[in-house]
């Protein structure tokens, strides 16, 4: 059973974790913080710290972020070998800000972007 309290399939191998999204990136992360994949980390942080009710769901090519239950979505993160496809929505009519992420400095750019989309979401 999900987070949600779907079933998403009949036993556990459908698990899909956000490790299994840092395999295949470039660079390190923790001490090393160099690279896509220390962008990711960074990222995810960065996305949990701007509120109790931000809900991360890791799919098989994707994670996305929520706000809450009601799943309504406002980062969808796309992790590639050397950048992340990053698509922020702020409302559920307007279409989607599509980013492409290769370092911090670019991370750093679209935080307030990312923080507004979780306000107006």
């Amino acid at each position: 059973m999900g987070k949600f309290g779907l079933y998403s399939g009949n036993d556990s191998s459908s698990f899909i974790s956000f490790e299994s999204h840092l395999e295949g990136l470039e660079g390190e992360g923790e001490g090393g913080m160099v690279g896509t994949k220390a962008v990711l980390l960074n990222l995810r942080e960065f996305v949990k710290s701007l509120g109790n009710n931000v809900v991360e769901e890791v799919r098989l090519h994707r994670i996305v972020y929520a706000k809450s239950l009601t799943f309504r979505y406002f980062l969808d993160i796309q992790p590639r070998k050397d950048v992340l496809s990053i698509s922020i929505r702020k409302s559920r009519k307007d279409l989607a800000a599509e980013h492409t992420i290769k370092n911090m400095q670019e991370m750093e750019n679209i935080k307030a972007e990312i923080a507004d989309a979780y306000a107006k979401i």
